[in-house]
């Protein structure tokens, strides 16, 4: 007879015979960077000639659309639809990736080549987002082969192309086909865990809010020996002004940004005693930076964060001997849902005024993804812990949203489903840098994980069951 420890089985031997090492191979081969010019055929090519096939062999029917945005990649739906009365799973993914940084990979990895070294598989995808949709549909195989072709669930997938362009496009196309992708609950995986070791739910993402810091003073440079202690220097300016913003030690001065009543109790909650680990080669976390009195979990998964991305000012590649003439800074504030993005921008402009600094101007300031949340403690959330933590035999840390983002809002707003995000990386994977790899201890997990979830959904015995 059919059975979940059977199905769980043959999961962990696909994964350990080699089989799932050799389909990460050939995805992460697939050079579908968005963001390099001339290489959207690629984005094509990976939905066309690997994904499309794959998800037909499982009996989805499977359409390849372009992106409602003329310059930004297409996007795959593939439907497998067994009993309308059934409940209906959304997997989500992308395919695209940042780009390669060839010329910035240590000695003996390349971006485009799969590399196995100390338990880490190596190349651009790998954890960010190639590896992790490759498991979900990986554990989804097993799960049909050990039920004799069946789920006893609906599945739709979408797998778009332009995820490292802010996703562009995803939330026009999800607004037009939204009886199409009707579902009960979207389960999903990118991001990483809260720890290498630590399975993970994350139930939302923090949003980004990113804008420029500029100042003009003059057409050109002039010389810093007649003018340097005569005219304005807009590089000392644009540094004062950011110091305004955020304290030395990190925390934020620009107070109407944060939520007024501090963490909220249930995201506090939920968040006791989490605890977060960068893992092998991550940054540090330094326990002075942030807001005062807030744990480390309750920094990244509950309060707002400001980065200043990058700073320019002269030619540091050729410096002259000059004043310069301007100064710019782009930033970002990570936020979540507890507080209004919309108010961002005046509250910021508010700040510069009264403290001296109405030379700065803020430009280009805007939503470049939206925060998302469901509340972690929704029957879905808990349904997945639950089948988690039976199939991996170990605790899973749930918690309110994730400290990066991902495109939750849009599935929220326009199919109401709630979010179970199952993060199969961690904060030490490098993704967006020179480097990535996907730790393999983690991704078998992760797997196992995946495999529960589809079996236990096609038991019945679930939130819409």
């Amino acid at each position: 007879m059919p059975s979940r420890e059977a199905a769980l089985a043959r999961a962990a031997v696909f994964f350990d015979d080699g089989h799932y090492k050799a389909l990460l191979a050939r995805l992460v081969a697939v050079r579908s960077t968005a963001q390099e010019p001339g290489f959207e055929p690629e984005l094509r090519r990976y939905l066309a000639e690997e994904i499309a096939p794959w998800v037909e062999r499982l009996g989805f029917t499977s359409c390849i659309h372009p992106n409602p945005e003329p310059g930004f990649g297409p996007i795959l739906t593939a439907i497998r639809v067994e009993d309308p009365k059934a409940p209906t799973v959304l997997l989500y993914g992308h395919g695209d990736t940042v780009r390669g940084l060839d010329e910035q990979w240590r000695p003996g990895l390349l971006p485009w080549t799969l590399t196995e070294e100390a338990g880490r598989w190596y190349g651009r995808g790998s954890a960010d987002n190639k590896g992790q949709h490759a498991l979900n549909l990986a554990a989804l195989e097993a799960v049909l082969a050990e039920r004799g072709g069946r789920l006893g669930f609906n599945i739709k997938l979408v797998l778009e192309m332009a995820e490292e362009r802010g996703s562009r496009g995803l939330r026009e196309f999800v607004a037009a086909h939204a009886a199409e992708l009707a579902a009960d609950v979207l389960i999903a995986s990118d991001g990483p865990r809260v720890e290498p070791e630590v399975p993970t739910i994350a139930t939302g993402t923090r949003g980004i809010f990113q804008f420029d810091l500029v100042i003009r003073l003059r057409p050109g440079g002039v010389h810093s020996g007649h003018w340097g202690g005569l005219t304005t220097d807009p590089a000392i300016r644009l540094n004062h002004a950011i110091g305004s913003i955020c304290d030395a030690r990190g925390k934020i001065l620009v107070r109407d940004w944060l939520h007024q009543n501090g963490v909220p109790a249930d995201v506090r909650a939920v968040l006791a005693g989490c605890p977060v680990g960068g893992g092998d080669g991550a940054a540090t976390i330094d326990l002075d930076w942030g807001e005062p009195g807030l744990t480390p979990a309750e920094k990244i998964y509950g309060w707002n964060s400001f980065i200043v991305l990058a700073m320019l000012s002269g030619k540091p590649d050729a410096p002259v001997n000059a004043v310069a003439p301007d100064a710019r800074a782009t930033c970002h504030i990570r936020y979540t849902v507890d507080t209004d993005p919309a108010t961002f921008e005046a509250s910021l402009r508010r700040h510069l005024d009264e403290q001296g600094f109405q030379d700065i101007a803020i430009e280009h300031a805007g939503v470049r993804m939206a925060a998302s949340r469901t509340p972690p403690d929704h029957p879905w959330v808990r349904w997945a812990q639950t089948s988690m933590e039976r199939s991996l035999g170990k605790a899973v840390q749930i918690i309110p949203n994730s400290s990066g983002g991902l495109p939750g809002d849009v599935f929220i707003d326009h199919l109401g489903t709630p979010l179970v995000w199952v993060p199969h990386s961690y904060n030490g994977c490098k993704q967006h840098g020179p480097d990535e790899h996907l730790l393999i201890a983690p991704a078998r997990e992760g797997i196992l994980a995946f495999t529960g979830l589809w079996w236990d959904l096609g038991e019945g015995r679930t939130p819409q069951g």
